[in-house]
């Protein structure tokens, strides 16, 4: 079984940066994807951007990509997202997640540990 505990979220004005930070325990070795997945009111969860564990290699959602950028603490299983240039429209819920299968990363349904959520809230 994987933990996940995410922090920094928070209230920020639009063109703002905000850093998520997402710290994994327990049984972590077999972890091939780190993801970020946001959710807002009255829609489903979305891919925002993903991290293969192994090698670093990153993927992002077209609505996230210039703007935020995922990176890892490869020895304390942290995984961060830091997003910049912050739009009203990326007000949500972030979530990490992680998996072990190796294809999908964008795909919700796959992920088997989910940390319990940090909102993100974006004023315009």
């Amino acid at each position: 079984q994987v933990q996940l505990v995410e922090s920094g979220g928070g209230l920020v004005q639009a063109g703002d940066s905000l850093r998520l930070s997402c710290a994994a325990s327990g049984r972590t070795f077999n972890i091939y994807f780190m993801g970020w997945f946001r959710q807002a009111p009255g829609k489903e969860r979305e891919f925002v951007s993903a991290l293969r564990r192994n090698d670093g290699t990153p993927y992002y959602a077209d609505s996230v990509k210039g703007r935020f950028t995922i990176s890892r603490a490869y020895a304390e299983n942290t995984v961060y997202l830091q997003m910049n240039s912050l739009k009203s429209e990326d007000t949500a819920v972030y979530y990490c997640a992680a998996r072990v299968g190796t294809a999908g990363w964008a795909d919700p349904s796959g992920y088997t540990s989910w940390g319990q959520g940090t909102q993100v809230t974006v004023s315009s």
